[in-house]
């Protein structure tokens, strides 16, 4: 299913009333963006990262994690859906209410499928950038690798690609996430513990 932008401007309400028909539907830039629903692994590599991020969150009380779908409104015009998204407990007041995320999450996770891959690498990474997102993974099922990008004079810029361990602290000083990277993306059939435990 190929996705045709529709420029126009766009309150929140009018995006809030869009269809519940199992599409993600973003405005990114006053563009409107239709993607079918993502496929069976992806929502199991989303779901094994939602589970050790809220496993972490909820050890540490580090913050709040939620997986699509959830709105993050940075601004009228700009309403994405991201694939996971984290907040740190002292930015949670702030940036949290009954809509979704309105403002700047810490973290923000897209998991590449055929039809977002483009715009997850493309305009997408520059928004988040523009609005402050300090880091951002965009996670590849299929070269079963981890890409991470950090916030740096106002571009989020490739610090590294991981394969193997993934390490997040998401406060300076603060508790340290290992995330086994071959084991998020084993078979779906696949129970064996990971490598690493935090």
């Amino acid at each position: 299913m190929s996705t045709q932008p529709a420029v126009r401007e766009w309150t929140y309400a009018e995006f809030a009333r869009l269809p519940d028909d199992g599409n993600r539907y973003e405005v990114i830039a006053g563009e409107l963006y239709v993607t079918p629903a993502p496929g069976r692994f992806h929502q199991k590599v989303s779901a094994r990262l939602v589970h050790l991020l809220e496993a972490f969150c909820q050890e540490h009380e580090a913050g709040e994690v939620y997986a699509a779908p959830i709105d993050v409104i940075f601004a009228n015009g700009d309403y994405v859906e991201p694939d996971l998204v984290f907040v740190r407990a002292e930015n949670a007041d702030a940036v949290l209410d009954e809509r979704g995320v309105v403002g700047t999450p810490d973290l923000i996770v897209e998991i590449l499928s055929d039809s977002t891959e483009r715009r997850d690498r493309g305009i997408k990474r520059e928004r988040y950038a523009g609005y402050g997102v300090p880091e951002y993974w965009i996670v590849d099922a299929d070269e079963k690798q981890v890409e991470v990008y950090r916030l740096v004079v106002g571009e989020l810029r490739r610090a590294a690609v991981e394969d193997d361990a993934l390490r997040y602290r998401p406060t300076l000083g603060g508790p340290e996430l290992v995330i086994d990277v071959r084991h998020l993306f084993r078979p779906a059939n696949d129970y064996t513990k990971p490598r690493f435990t935090n």
